[in-house]
């Protein structure tokens, strides 16, 4: 447990404290949490019982009806099974930009000590590194989100196969359910006056009087919460894990487990969705090898770039050869070539890619294998490549429920050429992977694919949504 925890301070435990708090920042759950089993294992060591506090600010840039949706709908489940556990949950719905925020800084003063969700992207990051100067006790980050402890791996890894060796070789190790929290002090307190108390019937409202973004509708294909993360697992196990090598790049097919929604926003984590896999698996005679592959290698790989590089949305970070070949490049014509706006809303000459960034703004994400190929043209039909990798990122911060991950960079940025190989050179990408719209007729169902997002588009209604 303790390759996890990450100091951020070095200040002392508060003797005086009326709990310890959890600061859920990324890891909204109570199952398969090693941030809340940490926080619970240093409340019990200290006879006090434990605070989780979570917040949704309407600050975010970001921030939109679709996000905020897709939050609070699993803000209801996290409360009941917090109090089953006997933990505090107070929830902060921070709704105009004139209400305070120092809420965080009130929490610690009565703390014993502060623990918090390590990652290495997005503003978890940079609101750990804000407050661990402000707060006056002791502050520990625990990383929760990978299978292997992402720090165990010290340095960058350029590719799959160079991080692949070494993270089989902890697999063993950690590839182990997380101990169920066991509560000595139960939550008694009462709550703060600020506590936002959330209901199903409640959220419509709750969005409402928010200062967000309202032109960005929730997701037609996502329902957010444990409960409805739980339920897509237990399809995707009996429905597609056993045909999931075979259909994968098959967008119609449905195939995939539609969870990075999830993982994202800490509904549910990677070590109970391997661990799920691999029993069913075993117990099915199935092979997960192609699945697990991508859960455990590719995402850690993300993770380990993201947490190693100053700025994980970066061309910089791309491999020398990348770099060298796209400058060599830069000045070849691009025609035709798309403003932010017509790729935004759709506006370009290729129905396939229409379709891809259709989806995007219905469901809130782009089937896997196609996302490659929305990347790949926005570099081709981009005025540069920095203009290329702007429009995929702003796409993404705003319509997507998987974005500011450390998997959302490593994939866009895969487009250039990240975590890939040289290929033969052509206009534009150089020696950077291509693909093509014949390409994608060959491979898959590009006809049932458009059709289908298609009848979204008319319908508002998703036929393939789960929970």
């Amino acid at each position: 447990m303790q390759e996890r925890v990450r100091a951020l301070n070095d200040a002392p435990v508060n003797s005086q404290a009326k709990y310890v708090l959890y600061w859920s920042r990324l890891n909204r759950r109570v199952d398969s949490n090693h941030a809340l089993l940490h926080a619970v294992e240093r409340a019990n060591e200290l006879g006090l019982p434990v605070l989780c506090h979570e917040s949704l600010s309407c600050a975010d840039k970001h921030a939109s009806d679709r996000l905020h949706q897709f939050i609070l709908e699993g803000v209801p489940e996290q409360a009941r099974r917090l109090e089953r556990l006997g933990v505090g949950y107070c929830f902060l719905l921070r709704r105009r930009n004139s209400e305070p925020e120092d809420v965080l800084d009130r929490l610690a003063q009565e703390a014993g000590c502060v623990v918090s969700d390590d990652y290495p992207a997005s503003v978890a990051a940079e609101s750990n590194a804000a407050a661990a100067s402000g707060i006056k006790v002791r502050h520990e980050a625990v990383d929760s989100s990978c299978i292997v402890p992402m720090r165990l791996l010290q340095k960058r890894e350029y590719a799959a196969y160079t991080i692949r060796p070494k993270i089989r070789r902890l697999l063993p190790q950690y590839l182990q359910p997380c101990p169920v929290p066991r509560v000595a002090e139960r939550w008694r307190q009462p709550l703060p006056e600020w506590h936002t108390r959330v209901t199903e019937d409640a959220i419509p409202a709750l969005l409402a009087g928010c200062e967000i973004d309202h032109s960005v509708a929730p997701s037609i294909g996502y329902t957010g919460g444990r409960r409805a993360a739980e339920k897509l697992l237990a399809h995707f196990l009996d429905e597609n894990l056993r045909r999931y090598a075979r259909e994968r790049n098959e967008p119609a097919a449905h195939a995939t487990s539609n969870l990075s929604p999830y993982l994202h926003c800490g509904q549910i984590s990677s070590l109970e969705i391997a661990l799920a896999v691999r029993r069913h698996a075993e117990q099915n005679q199935l092979i997960a090898d192609e699945y697990l592959e991508e859960l455990i290698v590719r995402r850690e790989l993300a993770f380990n770039y993201a947490l190693h590089v100053a700025s994980p949305a970066c061309l910089a970070n791309l491999p020398d050869w990348a770099n060298e070949t796209l400058r060599k490049h830069a000045q070849d014509r691009r025609e035709p070539a798309y403003g932010y706006e017509q790729f935004a809303t759709a506006q370009t000459h290729d129905e396939l890619w229409n379709a891809c960034q259709r989806e995007m703004l219905l469901r809130g994400k782009i089937h896997g294998y196609y996302r490659m190929y929305w990347g790949k043209k926005i570099i081709e039909w981009s005025r540069t490549c920095q203009d290329a990798l702007e429009t995929m990122l702003r796409i993404h911060d705003r319509y997507a429920l998987d974005g500011r991950d450390p998997n959302t960079y490593a994939n866009i940025l895969w487009c250039f050429g990240l975590h890939d190989r040289p290929w033969p050179s052509r206009r534009i990408f150089g020696s950077v992977r291509y693909m093509s719209y014949d390409g994608m007729r060959r491979k898959t169902g590009v006809d049932d694919y458009i059709q289908e997002i298609a009848q979204l588009e008319r319908t508002r209604r998703d036929p393939f949504r789960i929970g």
